[in-house]
């Protein structure tokens, strides 16, 4: 089964390169000291730092993993300006009696929503997902269902 594509903006997939750099570089090399002190404390059964600088290790690599499938599945999102919403759009929306939001739609990796940066995968993404300006869209949100208008679209 091959991997699903992971959307990015080209920010983002630099974001990822960098941290997978340092990741692989810079705090690898920190990890593996942390072990070899460790060791070098003596018995390993019960030393603790020994213990932490291992799981260290453990999601150090774990994270690796995680961005080299990112970067190997990644989709660059170019918007290309087709007047509805796609992955990359920047939309501003309004609920009825609440002040205008303005969201990004990125791909799940790179999501943030206090930063106003929503996945496609999301509730609201997936229901604003090829709509156009002054349309009214509906989005099932934990809270209950969600109807706003989209009033603008970069």
């Amino acid at each position: 089964m091959a991997d699903k594509p992971v959307y990015l903006t080209q920010e983002g997939k630099k974001k990822l390169e960098e941290e997978f750099e340092y990741l692989t570089t810079v705090r690898r090399r920190e990890v593996a000291e942390a072990i070899k002190s460790a060791k070098e404390e003596g018995d390993l059964s019960e030393n603790s730092a020994y213990d932490e600088a291992k799981l260290a290790q453990g999601f150090l690599e774990g994270r690796v993993q995680t961005i080299e499938v990112q970067l190997r599945n990644a989709v660059i999102i170019e918007n290309g300006r087709s007047g509805k919403v796609d992955i990359g759009s920047t939309v501003t929306v309004a609920e009825d009696g609440f002040d205008e939001e303005t969201y990004q739609i990125v791909g799940s990796a790179e999501a943030d929503p206090l930063d106003g940066r929503i996945s496609n995968e999301s509730p609201i993404g997936r229901a604003l997902l090829g709509a156009k300006k002054g349309d009214t869209v509906k989005a099932e949100a934990p809270g209950g269902e969600i109807v706003f208008k989209v009033l603008k679209i970069k």
